[in-house]
C-alpha cells in the first residue's frame, strides 16, 4: 500500500511523494534518508528555475553521532633515576674506601665490636697506629656515644634498640630475651663470629670468651638459628651472611689487654675482611666501634666506617649512638628500624652509604 506524504524542500517548496507505509515509517525512524540533488528545472507555474529537487535514492543508515571529545590526560612525569654507583676499582685492604661514587645495593654489613675504650684512647693515640691509619683512609664518627654501662646492656641495645631492662653482665640463663632483634629480623641470614668461643652459641664464660659480648646467645626467639649461626671465629672469616657480628676475645678486644695489643690484632685480622670476596665485590660495609668507654669520657667512643662508597678522610660530628648503627644497618639491609633505632639519626648520608 502507498500513501502520499508532503515533504518540505528548499525551505519553501512542499512536494508530495508517493511512498509505501513501510518506507514512510523507516523515514520517520531515520532508517531512510532523502538525498537532495542539485539541478535546474523550470516550474510550469511561473517559469522560474528551482535549484533543488528531492528524490529518494535509496536507504542508508543515519550517520553515527560524533563521540564527545575526551579531555587529554596529562602525562605523569617519571621519577628521576637514582644515579648508579660508579666503580673506580676494586676495594681492598690497601685501598678499602673511595672506590665507588654512589652507594651500591648493599649485600653485607659487618660489625666489629671492641671493648671499654673512650674516643681519645683510640683516635690520636700512639698505641693505635693501625686504627688511626684506617680512620684516615675511610670514615670516622667523632661524636658517637654508647648507651649505658656495663657491657651487656650495650650489646643488647645495639642489636634490639633497647637495653631490655638489663643492668648487669649476667649470662643468658639470667636474661632470656624474646624481644625482636636484628637476628630475628634476618631469620638465618646472619652470623655471629666469636673468637675463642669453645662451643656454638656459648652460654657460659670460659677462658678468653665471655657470653656478655655475644648478644645472639640471649635471644630465645633465635635459639635454633643460634646453634648454627653463632660460631667460633674462623680464619679466614665467613662473611657470606647479610649481617655478621664479630667479637674478638677478651684480650684482642682491649678488655683484658692493652690498646696496643688490640690494635695489633686488628692490623693482622682486618685485611682478611677487606680482601674477602664480599668486600671486594663492592657491596659490603664494615663498622668498627666500642661497646662503651672506660667511664671517664661521657661514653663517647670511636666508630670507624669502612665502605667502598665512603670517601677517604670522611669525618662526621653529627651525634650518633649504637641506635644509629642499628638503624643504619637495618636501612642498608631493607629492614624496619627496631625500638630506639626508629628515632635515631642514620649514618648513611654522612658516610655515603
Amino acid at each position: 500500500m502507498a500513501r502520499t506524504f508532503a515533504v518540505a524542500a528548499g525551505g519553501h517548496l512542499r512536494l508530495r511523494w508517493r511512498l509505501s507505509v513501510a518506507t514512510a515509517r523507516r523515514l520517520r525512524a531515520g532508517s531512510y534518508a532523502l538525498v537532495a540533488r542539485a539541478g535546474r528545472r523550470r516550474s510550469a507555474l511561473d517559469g522560474a528555475p528551482h535549484t533543488t529537487r528531492l528524490r529518494i535514492f535509496g536507504v542508508r543508515p543515519p550517520l553515527p553521532a560524533k563521540p564527545a571529545p575526551v579531555a587529554p590526560v596529562p602525562a605523569v612525569p617519571a621519577p628521576a633515576p637514582v644515579p648508579p654507583a660508579v666503580s673506580m676499582g676494586h676495594p681492598s685492604s690497601a685501598a678499602p674506601c673511595g672506590q665507588t661514587t654512589g652507594a651500591p645495593a648493599w649485600q653485607h654489613v659487618v660489625w666489629v665490636i671492641m671493648e671499654n675504650t673512650g674516643y681519645s684512647g683510640i683516635i690520636g693515640a700512639s698505641a693505635a697506629p693501625y686504627l688511626n691509619g684506617l680512620a684516615a683512609r675511610c670514615g670516622l664518627a667523632t661524636q658517637y656515644f654508647a648507651i649505658t654501662h656495663p657491657s651487656l646492656p650495650n650489646y643488647i641495645a645495639m642489636t634490639s634498640g633497647s637495653p631490655q631492662g638489663i643492668h648487669d653482665d649476667a649470662d643468658p640463663s639470667a636474661h632470656p630475651l624474646a624481644a625482636p632483634s636484628i637476628f630475628s629480623q634476618l631469620g638465618t641470614d646472619w652470623r655471629s663470629l666469636q673468637e675463642s668461643m669453645p662451643v656454638t652459641c656459648g652460654g657460659t664464660s670460659k677462658g678468653s670468651y665471655a657470653p656478655k659480648h655475644n648478644p645472639a646467645a640471649y635471644y630465645t626467639n633465635v635459639a635454633a638459628a643460634c646453634a648454627t649461626q653463632d660460631v667460633p671465629l674462623a680464619d679466614p672469616p665467613d662473611l657470606s651472611a647479610r649481617f655478621t657480628f664479630v667479637t674478638p676475645n677478651l684480650c684482642h678486644d682491649m678488655h683484658d689487654c692493652s690498646v696496643a695489643q688490640g690494635d695489633a690484632w686488628l692490623a693482622g685480622w682486618m685485611p682478611k675482611v677487606l680482601d674477602s670476596p664480599q668486600y671486594q665485590s663492592g657491596t659490603t660495609a664494615v663498622f668498627v666501634t666500642w661497646d662503651e668507654d672506660n667511664g671517664s669520657q661521657g661514653n663517647r667512643v670511636a666508630t670507624l666506617v669502612l665502605a667502598p662508597s665512603t670517601q677517604p678522610g670522611t669525618t662526621s660530628a653529627t651525634t650518633f649512638s649504637h641506635y644509629s648503627l642499628l638503624r643504619t644497618t637495618e636501612e642498608m639491609l631493607g629492614l624496619p628500624p627496631l625500638a630506639g633505632a626508629a628515632t635515631a639519626v642514620s649514618m648513611r648520608a654522612a658516610f655515603g652509604l
